[in-house]
């Protein structure tokens, strides 16, 4: 089952310095997660990722998961160079509630990194279970090439607009029915969607909440 992680305002523990903990770390870092680095030395990108605040880096040699629960994580990504100390430190994830990532071992990993093609607010994600990130790579490019001629600013405007209007719904519309059709016909209404064309995704997102009282 494909899932998208839902990291806002949650905490994730990067432990590892070097190359794997900066791909895993740039992939966390659109998520709205807040990011903590574990790891004696840092690489340069970790690095400067800590200089721009984009992450928080504590500067320790870790010899054991025993710090894992103190720190609360919901997510855990093991990014050392030791097998084994990875395996402890995601078994120590798991014992504490948080999801764990190995970056040495996707079969003791609870969930596998896609390569994601980016429109916009919109994306497609590639997956291979882990079994060949080159292949998902290669892939995420051919996607990118090939969506990029079929979604526009305004599907990504109107994704917004609907993110919108569901979060207004929730308070005014009691019904998960009742939410499904108003956002159908938020979006099929002829002036959301001039109002997208037009480039005035705002005015849009102030008629679709407008559209509550209709309803």
């Amino acid at each position: 089952m494909i899932v998208d992680l839902r990291l806002a305002g949650r905490r994730a523990v990067v432990v590892g310095g070097g190359r794997q903990a900066a791909r895993r770390i740039r992939a966390l870092s659109g998520e709205g997660c807040s990011i903590t680095v574990v790891a004696a030395e840092a690489c340069p990108a970790v690095q400067k990722m800590a200089g721009a605040g984009r992450v928080r880096l504590i500067r320790r040699r870790v010899r054991g998961a025993g710090f894992i629960p103190r720190m609360r994580p919901h997510l855990v990504v093991a990014a050392t160079g030791d097998g084994a100390l990875n395996a402890e430190i995601a078994a120590a994830a798991r014992r504490a509630g948080a999801l764990a990532y190995r970056s040495d071992d996707a079969s003791d990993s609870d969930f596998a990194n896609a390569a994601v093609a980016r429109v916009g607010s919109i994306r497609a994600a590639i997956f291979t279970g882990g079994r060949s990130p080159a292949v998902s790579r290669r892939l995420r490019i051919r996607a990118e090439r090939a969506i990029r001629g079929e979604i526009t600013g305004a599907d990504s405007a109107m994704a917004q607009v609907q993110e919108a209007a569901r979060r207004a719904a929730r308070g005014a519309i009691p019904t998960q029915a009742g939410r499904r059709r108003y956002l159908r016909r938020v979006e099929e209404d002829p002036e959301v969607d001039r109002l997208i064309r037009a480039g005035r995704q705002a005015a849009a997102g102030r008629r679709a909440v407008a559209m509550l009282g209709e309803t």
